[in-house]
């Protein structure tokens, strides 16, 4: 292998991303155990800060054309090169049967980075792994067909629930070039692509988290119970993370009880949910905060009372999967409020590490109470979450896992 051009390629869908932590978490754990990748992004940067995890990776960072007209002379002379692989034919056959049933420019587009990929690839790559199963993975398996080359996935929410089935059968088979391989991070998701997987394994690897990257929790001095409330929540400002029913929660909150919330992320819903806050009569108790690096995420939750994160199922059908930021949080010690929906009850066992409540808001609302009149539960199970991060959510066996199949993906066995 040269030195200069590592035998695999990782495709993410931009890089770096604030919002994903644990993509960047993962890449810099495979490099430190040894495995050596180049970085292809499908679309360039658009956060103005960067978590300090990004500033440690080392690998090489190419960029897909974001938009195939953007760069038609790089885009026209990929095609022409990738033509001449011995499986455009073949890539070309299935996108065509994709796209008939997908007719959209972003499948187009994929086809098109895809051309890029097969062609400028160094050929010393023996092998794509994509991050996500919808998009990235789509290129990854265009241009690994082309290349006569295996590929790989991890998967994680919105690619598992609101991809097609038909395509993500496809990418579970090997009849029609299949992955190598897929882990997902929950075994929620796990079971569901495991049930459609046709000569694909798909393994369960959590993400974990890495303490090493954590300040041990605070020595808190914990709130009483008349104490002033500070709530605090990370997450985009989607509808599957709930924020619009947490609104509506703290919006049915006694008049005696002393609250402020603090909401970290971006988002499209930003000035909906602002505006619902100026409605509900509540906005002079938030501070939206924006996107923000990791540091200062984690000084606000070693400044905070209680996270809440009232995930629910969007109507599209997206949803979390286990969100790194309950462990992030379970690793300063804060008490947790979450939903049951997807995997968090894989890291949450409701009145053991935390509550899990109905997303309604009359139900958020009471489980706010319960946790602010009850500050003695609420310590004790934030003690058991932190415990249970642990002894069952360390990072190194999932990535000692995906080393082992990477190597084999990349070995040909």
């Amino acid at each position: 292998m040269s030195q200069d051009h590592p035998n695999l390629a990782v495709l993410v869908k931009g890089w770096p991303r604030l919002s994903e932590t644990f993509i960047a978490q993962e890449l810099v754990a495979l490099e430190e155990a040894g495995q050596s990748f180049e970085i292809w992004s499908l679309r360039h940067p658009t956060d103005v800060k960067r978590h300090p995890l990004h500033d440690r990776l080392q690998a090489k960072v190419r960029y897909l054309p974001e938009y195939l007209y953007q760069e038609p002379d790089r885009v026209w002379a990929a095609r022409a090169a990738a033509q001449a692989l011995p499986g455009y034919a073949e890539a070309y056959r299935i996108w065509r049967a994709d796209l008939a049933r997908d007719p959209s420019r972003n499948r187009i587009r994929r086809f098109g980075q895809a051309c890029v990929l097969a062609a400028e690839a160094p050929a010393e790559v023996l092998g794509f792994y994509a991050h996500f199963l919808h998009t990235p993975s789509s290129v990854a398996r265009y241009a690994a067909i082309m290349r006569g080359l295996p590929w790989s996935f991890s998967a994680h929410a919105k690619d598992i629930w609101t991809s097609p089935e038909w395509e993500l059968r496809e990418k579970l088979s090997a009849a029609h070039f299949g992955a190598n391989f897929g882990a997902t991070c929950t075994g929620f998701g796990a079971k569901h692509l495991q049930d459609l997987a046709k000569g694909t394994p798909v393994d369960l690897i959590y993400h974990g988290l890495d303490l090493a990257r954590f300040p041990e929790p605070p020595s808190r001095s914990w709130r009483q119970a008349k104490d002033p409330l500070k709530l605090m929540s990370v997450g985009r400002l989607v509808e599957k993370k709930g924020f619009d029913r947490l609104i509506a929660a703290l919006a049915l909150l006694p008049q005696d009880l002393d609250w402020h919330w603090t909401h970290i992320g971006g988002g499209g819903l930003n000035d909906l949910l602002q505006d619902m806050a100026e409605d509900a009569g509540v906005a002079q108790r938030i501070t939206w905060r924006g996107a923000c690096d990791q540091p200062e995420v984690i000084e606000a939750m070693r400044a905070s009372d209680l996270f809440v994160l009232p995930s629910r199922i969007a109507k599209d059908g997206d949803r979390d999967g286990l969100p790194n930021v309950l462990m992030e949080a379970a690793s300063q010690l804060l008490p947790i409020l979450s939903t049951p929906v997807s995997a968090i009850p894989e890291f949450i066992d409701s009145g053991t590490h935390g509550l899990l409540s109905k997303d309604d808001p009359q139900a958020l609302a009471n489980a706010i109470l319960s946790l602010a009149r009850n500050p003695n539960m609420a310590q004790e199970m934030a003690e058991a979450a932190l415990e249970r991060l642990r002894r069952d959510f360390g990072m190194d066996p999932g990535i000692a896992q995906l080393v082992i199949r990477l190597d084999a993906m990349l070995q040909g066995s």
